[in-house]
């Protein structure tokens, strides 16, 4: 079984919390129901798993049920002996937003008591917008996501001390040694093409074999196009023709999504597709990225919502996509093939995991730098700069950024495949894998930057 971060916040939630209800958002074949499965039958005597979207397009048992009276009945005819009281039983809606009805009823189940309860689902996002009566109070809301490099770590059996060893050089700011550095980059690499969905990183692990991770990562790309069933088929058509298109848009200068390009009108806007952006973000399976064009702390409020940058979820279904079978473009790091996209993409799925709201600055004279993060410490907007290739130290567009006084911003993290940290004029350069540190937790204060702790909210 693969080690994952949220068992350790499950097993703490139903410890911890017996009055409230969690709620696990995330796209589809990312762990979360195994995840779930694996704590709960270890935690409880009686475990009932019921998964909505497959009653929905079967049986449709629990179409009809509006009262807790109602759900009861049901559950006793599928659970049989398997249900006792709230000590003991242990009740999982899976996909409930299939049944948007039972999320409003989750308040009355948790007033009544009568057993433990944990939902999950692939689109809560969007359900949750829709529902008229969300129980506030009653749920807790908890988001997964795909394996963080960390957590891909120790799927290679990268011992603990070696994970503690590194983040000690993180929150120090300095360099790993150089026949370490070797060893974490190359799995680095592994991970860009693996990525973190585990499927794909169990296919690995069983046989090495990159056609059968390519072939589970080609599966669920094809998932995701086509899980948009609740929509007519002129608006699933454009959700899969901007998911499709992520790739292609990343490749471009801008980087950001093309509203033209996307039915090859030239008149189109981003409010014509807010809908389908919404969807891609909100299922999880697309990571949106908003412009900020005059930066000030906090981002929120200067964010550009018709200018954005869209990745997808998972760094593995990119390579896939870019490169197929051919490893050597990302292992042997060919000088030929530009990787700044592929590195991009998994800083972007580091914070994503972590919990980091992004965006990145775009600006038509000063041009654009990749992201920025809230410094809560200096009430001012952090730039982070991803560099694939031997010229990490040319950024122009960075050093206007940081060159604007009227900003004043003085420091920024640039990460890239070298080893050595060193700060120069305000701006740390640091290893690629260093991004697995970047946290809201505010435990990674570290030395590199005397106050950065405060940054992590």
């Amino acid at each position: 079984m693969l080690r994952r971060k949220f068992s350790t916040f499950l097993e703490s939630f139903l410890k911890e919390q017996p009055n409230k209800i969690l709620l696990v958002d995330g796209a589809r074949q990312i762990g979360k129901s195994y995840i779930i499965r694996y704590v709960g039958t270890r935690m409880f005597k009686n475990f009932v798993e019921i998964n909505l979207k497959e009653d929905k397009e079967g049986a449709k048992v629990f179409e009809h049920v509006r009262t807790c009276q109602d759900l009861y009945m049901q559950l006793a005819l599928f659970a049989k002996d398997k249900l006792g009281d709230k000590t003991d039983t242990l009740v999982f809606l899976d996909e409930i937003q299939s049944y948007p009805q039972l999320l409003t009823m989750l308040k009355f189940l948790n007033q009544e008591g009568r057993f433990r309860y944990i939902a999950s689902g692939s689109q809560l996002g969007i359900a949750l917008s829709e529902t008229p009566s969300v129980p506030i109070g009653t749920i807790t809301v908890k988001h997964m996501y795909p394996l963080d490099f960390e957590e891909f770590l120790w799927a290679l059996n990268c011992g603990e001390e070696v994970i503690a060893e590194m983040k000690s050089c993180f929150e120090k700011g300095v360099s790993l040694n150089p026949s370490l550095h070797e060893n974490i980059l190359k799995r680095f690499r592994y991970y860009l093409l693996i990525g973190g969905l585990p499927e794909a990183v169990n296919a690995f692990l069983e046989d090495r074999h990159v056609q059968r991770v390519r072939d589970v990562q080609q599966t669920i790309s094809e998932l995701y196009k086509v899980d948009a069933s609740q929509y007519d088929l002129e608006r699933k058509l454009k959700i899969r023709r901007v998911y499709d298109l992520i790739p292609s848009n990343l490749e471009n200068k801008r980087k950001r999504v093309i509203f033209k390009q996307i039915e090859e009108k030239p008149w189109k806007k981003f409010n014509d597709y807010a809908d389908e952006f919404e969807y891609l973000s909100a299922s999880g399976i697309a990571l949106e990225v908003k412009a900020i064009s005059n930066p000030r702390f906090p981002l929120k409020e200067s964010e550009t919502k018709n200018l954005l940058k869209l990745y997808l979820n998972d760094v593995g279904l990119l390579t896939q996509v870019l490169y197929g079978n051919n490893i050597n473009a990302v292992l042997l790091d060919v000088r030929s093939v530009n990787l700044g996209t592929v590195y991009e993409s998994v800083v972007a799925q580091e914070l994503h995991a972590h919990g980091f709201p992004m965006y990145y600055y775009d600006n038509k004279k000063v041009g654009e730098v990749d992201f920025l993060l809230d410094d809560f410490n200096s009430l001012s907007p952090l730039p982070l700069e991803v560099k694939s290739g031997k010229d990490y130290t040319t950024h122009s567009a960075l050093n206007k950024f940081l060159g604007n006084s009227e900003y004043g911003i003085s420091r920024a993290i640039v990460f890239s495949n070298e080893r050595e940290v060193i700060e120069k004029n305000g701006i740390m350069y640091m290893p690629i894998y260093y991004c697995m540190f970047l946290s809201n937790s505010g435990e990674e204060a570290g030395e590199m930057f005397p106050e950065l702790g405060e940054l992590m909210w």
